[in-house]
Formats: structure tokens, C-alpha cells, sequence
């Protein structure tokens, strides 16, 4: 696929990050896209991992729903980024917090 070559994604990128600066965005993550790691959540699972990997994609592709030609690829790369997410939570080694509850 031609558009896959180096010089093209490259520029791609470049064009993309441009308009997000130029909107106020910052170009470093999706807004709707949440912390999943405690102490900002305790209780995130697969549903939770998948919605952000759903977003994720949505992003990156610019199509909030794909058109049936790009349905697979849509949801292959859904599923593979929730694993990938699941997989870093399960790794991450997070400092042990401080508990918020009130001693008597």
C-alpha cells in the first residue's frame, strides 16, 4: 500500500498533529479516554479497557463508526490494543497508596 511508505505516514502525522495544535488541543491523549489504574480507579475491567481501546481507535482513524470494507481491521485493532491494555495493567507495578479511610 503506497500510503504506508515512511515519507507518507510521516507527513500524515505531521498534518494531524498541526490541526490539533491549531484547534488548542495538545495532541498528547484523547480527552475521553480515563485513568484506568487505581488510586483514580479501582474497579476497571475488560469493559473498561475495551471502551478506551474503542476510543483509541475511533481517534487515530478519524472514522467514529467504519464502513463495513474497514469493519475487521476496525475491530481487529480494538481488540488487539484492549489486550495490549489489559496486559499493562496486569504488569504495571504501581506505589502502594495511602488508605483515605478514617481510623477511630
Amino acid at each position: 500500500m503506497g500510503w504506508t511508505t515512511p515519507g507518507r505516514v510521516r507527513r500524515r502525522l505531521e498534518v494531524s498533529l498541526a490541526v490539533l495544535m491549531a484547534s488548542g488541543h495538545d495532541g498528547l491523549m484523547c480527552r475521553s479516554i480515563k485513568t484506568l489504574r487505581p488510586p483514580y480507579t479501582d474497579d476497571a475491567g475488560e469493559s473498561e479497557y475495551h471502551a478506551a481501546a474503542l476510543q483509541y481507535v475511533r481517534k487515530v482513524s478519524g472514522f467514529r463508526a467504519p464502513s463495513a470494507k474497514n469493519q475487521a481491521v476496525f475491530d481487529e485493532a480494538v481488540e488487539r490494543i484492549a489486550a495490549a491494555t489489559a496486559e499493562l495493567m496486569a504488569d504495571l507495578q504501581l506505589p502502594k497508596t495511602h488508605s483515605h479511610a478514617v481510623t477511630p
